[in-house]
C-alpha cells in the first residue's frame, strides 16, 4: 500500500498535512514532550516513507505545549537502558542514529520551530534539521554529559561544529550547558529568533512549498554532500545537478512566466 501523508495516523505524535506542508507535533506536553522507544522508531519510520512521497514538501517540527522537547524520557528510556544487554544498547543507538539519517535523506527541507525546552534527542532533532527559528527565551542543550554519556551522539559530533564551530560545539557537547537563545542566533544555530516561531515557520514553508521541488531536494542533498568535497569535485557535481534543473518543466515554466511578467507556478517535475 503506498503510504499517503494526506491520511497518515501516527500513533506516537500528532500529525498535520496541508497544502504539502506536513507539521510534526510532538505531543506529551506536561512531561515537555521527550521521546519513547516507540515516538523513536515511529519518527524514523515516517522520515523513511517521507523520502519516497513526492507529495510533501516541506516538514515541520514543534512541540505542544510552550516546549520543543525534552529528549529521551527518563522512565521510558533511560531507565530501561540502565538494565539493557549491550547488544540492546547498541540497537538503540544505532535506531536513534537512524533517525537522523532518515531526516538528512528525505528530500523535504525540515524547518523546527523551536519554544522552551529544547533538549538532548529534542536538540538533536533540530540540529538535524534545515532550518531553526528559535523563541526568546528557549533553551537547547546537548545534555548528554550530564547523564554521562559522550557528545557523540545521533551525528553531534559530526554535524554540530559544522553549524556552529568546532570550538563551540565542544564547550556544549562536553559540559552539556544550555545554549541561550541569544547564543544559538549569534553562532547561527538559529536562523532567527522571533515571538511567534510557528508563524514564522508556516510562512517560510509556505513559500518553500510553493518552489520548485526538485531543485529544494537537490539543494538540500549538495550542502551535506559537498561539506566533504575537494572544491573540483564539487564543481562537477554542481555542473551535473544543475543541468539535470534545466531539463525539468518547471525550469521551462519560470522562463515562460518571467518571459510573460508572471509568477512561475512549479509543479515539482
Amino acid at each position: 500500500m503506498t503510504w499517503d501523508p494526506a491520511s497518515f495516523e501516527p500513533k506516537h505524535f500528532l500529525w498535520k498535512y496541508k497544502d504539502s506542508v506536513a507539521t510534526i507535533t510532538l505531543n506529551r506536553p506536561e512531561r515537555k514532550n521527550p521521546l519513547t522507544f516507540e515516538s523513536y522508531e515511529e519518527l524514523r519510520a515516517t522520515f523513511h516513507e517521507l523520502d519516497h512521497n513526492y507529495k510533501t514538501k516541506v516538514v515541520v517540527i514543534r512541540g505542544a505545549g510552550g516546549n520543543f522537547c525534552s529528549g529521551g524520557d527518563v522512565h521510558e528510556i533511560i531507565g530501561p537502558l540502565t538494565k539493557m544487554k549491550p547488544d540492546g544498547l547498541l540497537r538503540f543507538t544505532r535506531m536513534t542514529g537512524d533517525l537522523v539519517r532518515a531526516m538528512r535523506a528525505c528530500p523535504q527541507p525540515i524547518i523546527s520551530a523551536i519554544e522552551g525546552t529544547c533538549a538532548g534527542a529534542g536538540a538533536i532533532l533540530a540540529m538535524a534539521s534545515d532550518i531553526r527559528f528559535g523563541q526568546p527565551g528557549c533553551k537547547t542543550a546537548f545534555l548528554f554529559s550530564r547523564v554521562g554519556l559522550s557528545g557523540a551522539d545521533m551525528g553531534a559530533c559530526a554535524i554540530l561544529p559544522k553549524i556552529i564551530g568546532r570550538g563551540r560545539a565542544a564547550e556544549l557537547l562536553l559540559t552539556g550547558r544550555d545554549m541561550t537563545s541569544e547564543e544559538g542566533l549569534a553562532w547561527g544555530f538559529f536562523n532567527r529568533v522571533v515571538e511567534d516561531v510557528m508563524a514564522e515557520s508556516y510562512a517560510l514553508a509556505d513559500q518553500l512549498a510553493r518552489g520548485p521541488s526538485i531543485a529544494h531536494c537537490i539543494t538540500k542533498r549538495q550542502i551535506d554532500a559537498e561539506a566533504s568535497m575537494p572544491l573540483d569535485q564539487a564543481l562537477e557535481t554542481e555542473a551535473r545537478v544543475q543541468a539535470r534543473c534545466m531539463d525539468t518543466k518547471d525550469f521551462r515554466r519560470a522562463y515562460d512566466a518571467f518571459a510573460n511578467k508572471q509568477t512561475p507556478v512549479f509543479q515539482g517535475n
